[in-house]
């Protein structure tokens, strides 16, 4: 049965290229790999591409790109969601040259944006590695692929049914807190077969982008409290202060990128053993830390 293996990289349309250029390297600790007039291509490891970021003033999420292991499994992958009704497209050659894969498909979320499969990632050269300018550590990426993606739903029961039933993303857990007097954050989790605690994480919400948050980990814990300190010497509004979550037990915080959606930058997250995990439900998003600022 063929599994997505990871979300090996993601696409935002940003409005400001330079912007999201110097906070993807100076903040975040991102590896420029190219920039063209097209957009601008960043590094967290030996893949050539993790992050694409393409000039257009949506400044939102644009593309969830999913691995499988090879060709035969994307096939496999692919012929499973035409069974079940979901139209996908094979992406032209320009497109994958992009991408810097050898053969994706795409299909459209019930949110909005496009999810792409694919294998045969480009892999810089061994002359060539990953190189931060601020990091002290590395990022947490490999199998578990870049981190994960936090999109709103419009509607939650059609998105929980599309991640679980459809693409086949198994459920982590759930966490569903009233944040405020009749405001209850219903969100479910869900992980892939390498088992990071959730690549794609979704909660119904009225929000003008469809994107809430994206996250990257760190290996050393030391990098979360440097890359605070950044964001405050830079004056990036932190969205969330330093605190932990009893789901996924990572150690972060949320600050706000260029294009208005949030990041969050975290240590320690679960990795999941299919065979001894129990899904449950939690009643609060973070069990210390984690106060909110109001973000104008």
């Amino acid at each position: 049965m063929a599994e997505i293996t990871s979300l090996a990289y993601a696409g935002f349309g940003v409005s400001d290229l330079d912007k999201w250029q110097w906070f993807a390297t100076d903040i975040l600790g991102m590896q420029v790999s190219q920039r063209d007039a097209g957009g601008l291509s960043l590094r967290m490891d030996e893949y050539k591409q993790r992050f694409f970021l393409e000039e257009n003033s949506c400044d939102d999420l644009l593309v969830a790109g999913w691995q499988l292991d090879c060709e035969d499994e994307l096939e496999e992958f692919v012929a499973e969601l035409r069974e079940k009704g979901v139209e996908v497209s094979l992406l032209p050659a320009e497109t994958l040259k992009r991408r810097m894969v050898e053969k994706a498909y795409s299909c459209s979320d019930p949110n909005g944006f496009n999810h792409e499969f694919f294998f045969g990632h480009s892999i810089a050269l061994l002359q060539d590695p990953f190189r931060s300018t601020v990091l002290k550590g590395r990022f947490v990426t490999g199998e578990l692929g870049i981190g994960h993606l936090l999109p709103f739903a419009k509607n939650g029961p059609e998105t929980v049914r599309f991640y679980r039933d459809v693409l086949k993303l198994k459920v982590s857990d759930y966490i569903r807190e009233e944040i405020m007097p009749g405001v209850t954050v219903d969100a479910t989790f869900f992980h892939t077969k390498t088992g990071r605690h959730h690549s794609i994480a979704t909660a119904q919400a009225p929000a003008p982008k469809i994107l809430n948050h994206f996250m990257v980990q760190s290996e050393d814990i030391d990098d979360v409290g440097q890359a605070y300190d950044r964001c405050i010497a830079a004056g990036i509004p932190i969205v969330m202060e330093l605190g932990h979550h009893p789901n996924d037990r990572t150690f972060s915080f949320y600050a706000q990128t260029p294009s208005g959606f949030n990041f969050e930058f975290g240590w320690g997250g679960v990795v999941i053993d299919d065979a001894h995990w129990e899904v449950r439900s939690y009643s609060q998003l973070s069990d210390w830390g984690h106060k909110r600022n109001p973000v104008v």
